[in-house]
């Protein structure tokens, strides 16, 4: 029993549920879906169209993003892009990023070591963000890939953190349907659920041109926080993998994610927020 006189355990105190301010909400979604559109121009009546929000809604929200520069029209006022201050927000995340500088040395002697390319890159809802890449002399993509993202059950990237999360968070992570990017996407239940229960047995997960056509790629998770969040990875051309270089490949990625977690595991709960 307890005496009148003993302390209490303080019982915290509820947070009051924070009404969605449907303005802000509104302009999340257009910048978003303009940013996933690969620089694509989109109309006012695709854009309406996509975001089932009325035309004359828009118009105006539109108007006000071009003149603060978060959103770029065309001369004539018709197609609409993502602006310049988009760009502002997105590289100021990666320079305040407190894990960012700390991976990427080891990315730099990965490649050097491999001479593949190598990722970095972070679960945020459905997809894996790309947050540093180091390319392979032997192929040089058009595009960099930093800041953007792709479906996290079809990279692996996305599978070796996935693979590492409590079974019940799996589905928040999961869109409805699993949509193909190449004809070897795996595109059921089932069948990414096995395949995330191999990923968790080996160590590391494979996406076998699942996201690209002819490129094999290998993740391992990076388990300074939990649940985990980050991954890096390796891309492989198949025309210069066979079993001996698959092999090197994954055991510099253990090795790798191994000297990460012992340079970041101790001053992790610091870092992050």
């Amino acid at each position: 029993m307890t005496s009148a006189t003993e302390p209490q355990p303080e019982v915290p105190a509820e947070r009051p549920e924070v009404r969605e301010v449907k303005s802000a909400a509104r302009t999340v979604e257009v910048l978003e879906f303009l940013a996933a559109r690969d620089n694509r121009p989109v109309r006012l009546r695709e854009l309406s169209e996509g975001l089932g929000v009325p035309r004359s809604s828009l118009h105006a929200l539109l108007r006000t993003l071009t003149q603060r520069g978060w959103v770029r029209a065309d001369s004539t006022g018709t197609l609409y892009g993502i602006g310049i201050r988009a760009l502002l927000a997105g590289t100021t995340y990666l320079d305040s990023d407190p894990f960012v500088p700390l991976i990427t040395p080891v990315l730099e002697d990965l490649r050097e070591q491999l001479d593949e390319t190598l990722h970095f890159g972070r679960l945020d809802g459905q997809d894996v963000v790309y947050l540093a890449t180091r390319e392979s002399s032997q192929y040089l993509r058009p595009f960099s890939r930093v800041g953007r993202r792709l479906p996290a059950f079809s990279t692996s990237l996305g599978k070796a953190i996935l693979a590492d999360l409590p079974p019940d968070d799996l589905a928040a992570h999961l869109p409805p349907e699993l949509t193909p990017l190449t004809p070897r996407t795996i595109t059921t239940r089932p069948g990414l659920e096995d395949d995330l229960a191999l990923t968790r047995q080996r160590g590391y997960a494979i996406d076998n041109e699942e996201n690209t056509l002819g490129v094999r790629c290998f993740a391992v998770p990076l388990r300074y926080l939990q649940p985990t969040s980050d991954a890096i990875s390796a891309s492989v051309p198949l025309a210069r993998l066979d079993e001996a270089r698959e092999r090197e490949v994954i055991g510099a990625l253990q090795q790798a994610a191994q000297r990460i977690t012992a340079t970041v595991l101790p001053a992790a709960r610091t870092l992050a927020w």
